[in-house]
């Protein structure tokens, strides 16, 4: 801890405490996890030392980048990029919403990173909008991976406990009597909007979209279109900007390589003129 200087207490849990960080060498801003309870703690050492291992093993644009771990005074302490605010943050300092493009930015980025995740075997299972990070140029980080799981593959045997569990044998979830629709809650959202909605929500597993499939819905087309121009474009100025590089500059030369119009109307006057 000596190499950095302590900024700001930024957020607090169970299991620990977040501080902003300055590295003293470099200038670098980072965010420290340092773990409340001693390393000898069972849980919590578990929790660190999971998390430790998930971040390792995935590395992905919105998911929050570990950049080391040490211990100081038997307390494990894990240093991440420094990120600007939280969703929760945002959804807090704008109550009646936030506009419809910061929603599917969110939404796009959030669903890259759980995709990523899955397409890994793992299930983050504490996805909520305090562990979702938002940096100053808008990108999402998701964070807190303490619960995170690797799956592995199912056997048919597995497959066949779960189905005919004896412990949930003739239970049934009561059907709710009177349930406010999508369309009644959100009377003011587009019908795509409301569909993206409804394919998350569906109860039966079977019948939900996965990540990768929700980002092939019509919901991101507009979002889609505006990636590609604006790829487009930071292509285009990446090239003009090669290309100026390229540019061979002649030394001592300040004068604009353009012949001057004056001066070859004078010559072709006197063209005519016998050489004396």
């Amino acid at each position: 801890m000596e190499k950095y200087e302590k900024l700001a207490k930024i957020g607090e849990g169970s299991y620990g405490v977040v501080f902003k960080c300055r590295n003293k060498t470099s200038g670098q801003v980072v965010a420290i996890k340092k773990f409340v309870e001693s390393k000898d703690d069972p849980v919590v050492k578990k929790i660190a030392l999971r998390e430790i291992s998930m971040l390792k093993q995935l590395k992905h644009p919105n998911l929050v980048n570990l950049i080391e771990v040490f211990r100081r005074k038997r307390k494990m302490h894990l240093v991440f990029e420094y990120c600007d605010h939280t969703l929760l943050n945002e959804l807090e300092r704008n109550p009646n919403g936030v506009a419809d493009g910061v929603i599917k930015s969110v939404l796009w980025q959030t669903l890259q990173a759980l995709n990523f995740c899955h397409k890994h075997n793992c299930i983050h299972r504490d996805v909520k909008p305090e562990n979702i990070l938002i940096t100053k140029k808008g990108i999402i980080k998701i964070c807190d991976f303490g619960f995170a799981r690797i799956l592995r593959k199912l056997i048919p045997r597995h497959q066949s406990i779960f189905k005919s569990n004896q412990f949930f044998h003739g239970i049934s979830i009561p059907e709710p009597e009177d349930m406010e629709t999508l369309e009644e809650k959100f009377s003011d959202a587009h019908p795509v909007a409301l569909n993206f909605m409804k394919d998350c929500l569906k109860m039966n597993p079977d019948d939900r979209l996965t990540c990768a499939q929700l980002l092939e819905s019509p919901y991101f087309d507009s979002f889609r279109e505006d990636q590609m121009k604006r790829k487009a474009r930071n292509e285009g100025r990446n090239r003009r900007r090669q290309q100026n590089q390229l540019l061979p500059l002649i030394p001592g030369s300040h004068s604009s390589p353009t012949p001057d119009g004056r001066k070859q109307v004078l010559q072709l006057k006197f063209d005519h003129l016998p050489n004396i």
